[in-house]
């Protein structure tokens, strides 16, 4: 007769059961009974250098995959490290499930100075997840899964904190473990016919259209560009959404909200469909107020508090993104291609506008953005940090897939994002991907180098050493504002990812760029490229 099955095995059998395959933790003392149940489970494990690293590679295996990134971390400090990562997922919609320990039951709000103890640990989550909540029996861990499950698939999505009391890991659970099973997921929720008939009406009959994309459309790709198609619509994208519509057709404005040719053309159009888009300072690089829309404002969205968040629509529709724009495709008639080659003439006139706001300042970056351009694969992932090319590539270098920008640089803007969200992006998928990050943020991660080594990664990891964090000693110079804290001593890059077991250079021209990369994405191991930059 089999023995009951623990509630750290059940555990593991309802990740499974959620098509769950790869966790991102740190063992503790307070998590030994939580990993006996992880041999034979069928997860894979991978092991950062810090907890903070265990959510960026579960927020960057989620971006690149669309499925939950999932972190096993221990009671106090383990969750305190990973609170920053997890707040940069919950601020930029990406589904993420923590599990962390806690302590036992009878000590909980005791104040006996237990190890790892926090006096109240669910409240340092609390207001950067979609919902947390403390496992107080057994029993109650399919329930409390399958609920965590169903808000992380059919809602906006975020972090989901789920604590486990210590002493519960070993518990006995009910029944066989074949017995505990996924719950059906909940069908998405479609818009009503009378506001698709309105939003049909309205599209069809508009002169100067705009479809306004936001990262929450990223399956929507072949809807919206069906839907600019038969519109006549240019698509314009926060960065968030770069690349859901593939940036070589003629139809895309690509990830331009910040100039003021793409602010002109949405104030005056007399429909726009902004779809899964908070309307965010942060896509629009924190330039300008909120737009000023003199048309109609056709906002789609799964979250209704966002329907009215920085601009009030004239017809809000909360439901599914990718459901909507199906319904509205079937809604409308063939596109006519005489006023699609006009709409695509006239946003080539505004691209090429915005060009003219791209370099001021950073001319020299140019050469660079299209060296990297030229070196990544057409379906390849760029992932990057808070750095100032990466805030040029934002805008100027063309992506054709969704899912294929991973980037730290709108919402929360922490620093420190790209190495580990390249790596969990890695082991999502078979696409290559792409690194890149400043000298001073990729001191902020740099152990996990020794993960994307010990995974056999064939990741490029291109660091952009301006000797300091450049782009506020930029803005520190524009206020007139002495250089301060700036400037900073930098290692010997190359020197140090050899001694992790990585590859290293240094390049100091943009035609080095492409031989670089193409090396990197050849080996077995990450590749440090040090970019000297101008």
């Amino acid at each position: 007769m089999s023995s009951a099955p623990t509630c750290a095995q059940v555990l593991m059998r309802l990740l499974r059961e959620y098509q769950v395959e790869k966790v991102f933790g740190i063992p503790g003392v307070h998590t030994i009974e939580l990993y006996r149940g992880l041999p034979g489970s069928g997860l894979q494990h991978v092991t950062p250098r810090h907890e903070q690293g265990a959510a960026f590679m579960a927020d960057g295996y989620a971006r690149a995959s669309g499925k939950t990134g999932v972190c096993f971390l221990i009671t106090g400090p383990g969750l305190t490290n990973a609170a920053t990562a997890m707040a940069q997922a919950y601020s930029d919609s990406i589904p993420m499930l923590v599990i962390s320990a806690v302590n036992r039951r009878e000590d909980l709000g005791m104040g006996r100075g237990r190890l790892h103890e926090l006096p109240r640990q669910s409240d340092v989550s609390r207001g950067f997840c979609l919902w947390q909540h403390t496992l107080t029996q057994a029993e109650q861990l399919p329930e409390v899964i399958q609920r965590a499950f169903q808000l992380l698939s059919s809602s906006r999505p975020g972090p989901v904190h789920i604590e486990i009391p210590i002493d519960l890991f070993p518990a006995p659970m009910p029944g066989a473990i074949d017995d505990y099973r996924a719950a059906p997921a909940a069908a998405l929720p479609a818009a009503g016919s009378a506001a698709i008939d309105t939003a049909s009406q309205w599209l069809k009959n508009a002169e100067r259209p705009v479809i306004l994309l936001g990262g929450g459309a990223q399956a929507c790709a072949a809807d919206a560009t069906a839907l600019a198609e038969k519109l006549a619509a240019p698509v314009f994208e926060s960065l968030a959404a770069k690349g859901i519509v593939d940036e070589r057709h003629p139809l895309c404005g690509g990830a331009n909200l910040t100039f003021s040719a793409v602010r002109e053309r949405l104030e005056n159009a007399d429909v726009v469909l902004a779809v899964a888009t908070e309307l965010a300072e942060t896509d629009r690089n924190l330039v300008g107020e909120n737009y000023a829309f003199k048309g109609k404002l056709i906002r789609v969205d799964i979250d209704p508090g966002q329907l009215v968040c920085n601009g009030n629509p004239d017809l809000a529709i909360c439901a599914d993104a990718g459901e909507t724009l199906a319904q509205l495709n079937r809604a409308l008639p063939a596109g006519d291609a005489e006023r699609q080659q006009t709409a695509a003439a006239e946003l080539q006139q505004i691209l090429e506008r915005c060009r003219a706001e791209w370099w001021p300042g950073s001319e020299e970056r140019f050469p660079w953005v299209q060296a990297l351009r030229a070196a990544l694969p057409d379906d390849g992932i760029l992932v990057t940090d808070s750095t100032q090319l990466a805030y040029n590539t934002n805008h100027a270098l063309p992506l054709y897939q969704a899912r294929s920008h991973v980037t730290c640089t709108t919402g929360y803007g922490t620093l420190g994002f790209a190495l580990p969200a390249a790596i969990g992006a890695s082991l999502a998928t078979e696409r290559d991907v792409v690194a890149l990050i400043g000298d001073g943020g990729l001191m902020f991660t740099l152990g996990e180098l020794a993960v994307a080594v010990e995974q056999k990664l064939p990741l490029p990891i291109l660091v952009w050493n301006n000797a300091g964090y450049g782009e506020i000693r930029d803005y520190m110079d524009a206020a007139k504002v002495p250089q301060e804290g700036v400037n900073l001593r930098t290692p010997d890059f190359p020197a140090l990812a050899r001694s992790f077991g990585a590859e290293g250079c240094r390049i100091e021209r943009p035609e080095q760029l492409g031989p670089a990369i193409a090396e990197a994405l050849g080996r077995d191991t990450p590749t440090l490229i040090e970019i000297t930059a101008p």
